[in-house]
């Protein structure tokens, strides 16, 4: 049976001062909302942080960014946040941009204990600057390294209480590979189930990966609202 924590302030109470996190989610899709939350009005600073991006100026992860605790993030795009970008041009933080598929990978293979593997992805643009490059079948790969984090914060759609996980459609996203790749994985679920209530082969993120968990609620925002219009 895993940990299972009465409040979210209370799950993320071990991340200190200049951890390193992978948080999951696309855009607003699949964030662990109520274990960020509860990292914003912890106070704690210095953060890196790994996501495909910086949700949006009011929520998510963008609440961490306003509060100026996040260091350094490693994402794919700045996408809808207005915060995140004058931050990123004022050099008040500093961002890696990692291609979409080839920062997917890396958390993969951190997870799988790969510690590096080589990608055509970013050849002849600024992202190889100093990285190795070597030629296989006439073609040019750039040499990426692996990521891991002290705590990977994932959501998930429900759980039993051994830590075994499901995920709701798309909010799949990069839930399950963060799980893998982080020295502690924090799950948050909507739904807590007896063990033996979830169907074996419908779980996609076994237990043995998953170290704490903490149930709640979410408001499942809407990033951008798309009204099509009356024929």
């Amino acid at each position: 049976m895993k940990i299972i924590h009465h409040s979210f302030m209370e799950a993320i109470a071990d991340i200190k001062d200049g951890a390193t996190l992978m948080v999951g989610g696309f855009g607003l899709v699949g964030i662990p909302e109520n274990l960020i939350i509860a990292l914003s009005e912890s106070g704690t600073k210095n953060l890196t942080v790994i996501s495909n991006n910086c949700g949006v100026d009011d929520w998510g992860l963008g609440l961490l960014l306003r509060n100026k605790q996040i260091k350094k993030i490693i994402a794919s795009y700045v996408g809808e946040n207005k915060e995140f970008e004058r931050q990123a041009l004022s050099r008040e933080i500093e961002v890696e941009l990692v291609p979409q598929g080839t920062l997917a990978e890396k958390i993969r293979a951190g997870g799988a204990g790969i510690p590096a593997f080589y990608t055509p992805a970013g050849v002849g643009t600024p992202l190889e600057a100093g990285k190795e490059s070597r030629v296989f079948g006439g073609k040019t790969y750039l040499l990426e390294e692996a990521l891991t984090a002290d705590f990977a914060l994932i959501r998930a759609y429900s759980a039993d209480i051994y830590g075994n996980l499901t995920y709701n459609k798309t909010a799949r996203n990069f839930n399950p590979i963060m799980a893998t790749a982080g020295r502690v994985t924090i799950a948050e679920t909507e739904r807590l189930e007896n063990a033996g209530t979830l169907d074996a082969d419908r779980i996609h993120t076994p237990g043995i990966y998953v170290h704490a968990l903490a149930v709640g609620e979410q408001r499942k925002r809407i990033e951008k609202l798309m009204i099509a219009k009356q024929a």
